[in-house]
């Protein structure tokens, strides 16, 4: 199994637009679980403390390194990240690991 996490700085500045931003990208990427093969599981979670480098992190698992590779060029996927996600982050960070 692999666990791919994402870290992104949401552009929004305040609370409102981080909260509002934020329950945008969750609903979006976490319509993709059952819609994408190999997908096991995928949570979206802001950051509770403040202060932090990144707002909002995404944590998903996939049945292996093939089923993430094909997770990232799915169209739904592309569709998501296109036209939700990367128009509300200025920041992007990601590691893969196998668990």
């Amino acid at each position: 199994m692999i666990r791919h996490i994402v870290l992104w700085k949401l552009i929004a500045e305040d609370e409102a637009g981080k909260a509002a931003d934020a329950a945008t990208i969750s609903a979006a990427l976490t319509a993709l679980v059952g819609e994408i093969d190999g997908l096991q599981s995928l949570s979206v979670v802001r950051d509770e403390v403040g202060g932090a480098n990144h707002d909002l992190a995404l944590v998903a698992e996939y049945d292996s390194l093939e089923a993430l590779a094909a997770y990232q060029v799915h169209p739904a996927h592309v569709r998501v990240a296109t036209e939700v996600t990367k128009p509300r982050t200025t920041e992007r960070a990601c590691v893969d690991f196998e668990v």
